[in-house]
């Protein structure tokens, strides 16, 4: 039996659905099959065929409308109308790499070097999150002179050959790199600790120790701060700070990866990090950043950036071209104008506390939490033992997208459901997915 890995699998079709399915669905799955690598997987035992998108919303090809509850690609909502008249604007004047001279690549950066702190004051573009995550790793070992990395037992962080040594949640099939340590997660849910924040940094520690026991120089921490592949672990806002000191007392730099939880997503702030009041020495970027135009970027401290620039040359033919670009000027944008930040705060508390209601009525939901728009909604046998409930959760998965309401899973026991809207999902949305969650869990009883 092939490995099953804990983010592309826990929630795919699979040969053994085919006959259950539509004649048609059935025929694009066969030809997927027949035409594409194997190692490609597809949401749910039967599979959406989407053909259009808008704002929060997506309709497949037999015009069912779909509520996403788990997309961060299109951040600011499906085809926005202020990205594609940047994307075809541009398109039709320039699109060219970084080795010539071009305002918008200069004028993006000004504007988003506003969003972090003073201290980290340079960029680099790439096209994906992997890419970013590579290249930080990269200069944590030009920094250091180490190379060793730490990173959560669950975590999720690329897919280059240095990255997804870095991703245990890749599965086991996907060996981690000699020089990775893994640290458990935060979890305060399980985890029965009075300080979250001091526990987790004795964890760094001690595998710090066990790189130095085993001849590994560490390099740095990697963290996606709301720990989404852990099963969405947001904790009290300052805990990572002990984190970041510990990382520093030994030598190493503490890098942000804000593929998931960055672009206003979390609501009390504009970053993951920023909830916890630190300075990254660097912070990397993906996903949201372009709403779906690959881009993606590595924001350093000039001193830290230095280690590695100063000594090698970097080109990236695609990264920080004038059309990505333009897209994530767009963005910036909108967030900006339609004050998205505030918008994630506001209705990503009402829907909390709708879902903690919901909680209250089902003994199978364990806990709830969040931050903004970014919800893990765990799922275990009952409250009180806190089991966890994989099968529960993916089959409520299944009943969700029957309601025609798209969500996945994450964390160790594939039991949280990962609630991740674009940035467009309303007030008005909530009735929807809290409706169909309660019939999903009802049925299951």
């Amino acid at each position: 039996m092939a490995t099953r890995s804990t983010i592309m699998d826990t929630n795919s079709f699979r040969a053994e659905h085919a006959a259950a399915l539509d004649e048609q669905t059935r025929t694009l799955t066969e030809k997927r099959a027949r035409l594409l690598g194997d190692s490609y997987r597809l949401f749910y035992r039967n599979p959406v065929h989407l053909v259009r998108g808008e704002q929060q919303y997506l309709w497949d090809a037999q015009g069912n409308k779909y509520l996403d509850v788990y997309n961060n690609v299109a951040s600011i909502g499906h085809c926005h109308p202020a990205v594609i008249d940047a994307v075809q604007q541009q398109m039709s004047q320039l699109n060219t790499h970084t080795r010539y001279l071009h305002e918008r690549i200069l004028d993006y950066t000004e504007s988003l070097l506003k969003y972090v702190p003073g201290e980290v004051s340079k960029a680099m573009y790439m096209c994906t999150g992997s890419e970013a995550n590579d290249l930080a790793i990269r200069v944590a070992r030009a920094w250091s002179g180490g190379t060793g990395i730490i990173v959560t037992r669950e975590a999720y962080h690329g897919t280059s050959e240095l990255t997804s040594g870095a991703s245990p949640a890749l599965g086991s099939g996907q060996p981690l790199a000699a020089t990775t340590r893994l640290v458990p997660a935060p979890d305060r849910y399980r985890v029965d600790t009075p300080d979250i924040g001091a526990w987790f940094a004795a964890q760094i520690q001690e595998q710090i120790d066990d790189m130095a026991a085993h001849g590994i120089k560490f390099a740095g921490l990697l963290v996606d701060s709301i720990f989404s592949s852990d099963g969405v672990l947001p904790g009290p806002a300052g805990y990572l700070k002990p984190a970041l000191d510990v990382v520093h007392r030994n030598g190493g730099i503490f890098i942000a990866d804000e593929v998931q939880p960055g672009f206003a997503r979390t609501g009390e702030s504009f970053w993951g990090f920023a909830r916890h009041d630190i300075v990254p020495d660097v912070i990397t970027m993906g996903k949201p950043m372009g709403n779906g135009i690959p881009v993606s970027a590595m924001l350093a401290k000039p001193e830290v950036l230095a280690a590695f620039s100063d000594t090698i040359p970097y080109f990236n033919t695609f990264g920080g071209n004038p059309v990505s670009i333009a897209a994530a000027q767009a963005v910036l944008k909108v967030i900006e104008d339609e004050k998205l930040q505030q918008h994630s705060l506001t209705v990503g508390t009402q829907l909390q506390q709708e879902l903690a209601a919901l909680a209250a009525q089902h003994d199978c939901v364990g806990d709830v939490r969040g931050a903004g728009l970014f919800i893990g909604f765990e799922l275990v046998t009952d409250k009180a033992s806190k089991n966890p409930d994989k099968q529960r959760a993916l089959d409520v998965i299944e009943r969700l997208r029957e309601d025609h309401v798209l969500t996945s899973v994450a964390g160790p026991h594939g039991n949280v459901l990962k609630l991740r809207p674009t940035l467009a999902f309303q007030a008005h949305d909530i009735d929807w997915l809290v409706g169909s969650l309660d019939k999903a869990l009802r049925a299951g009883r």
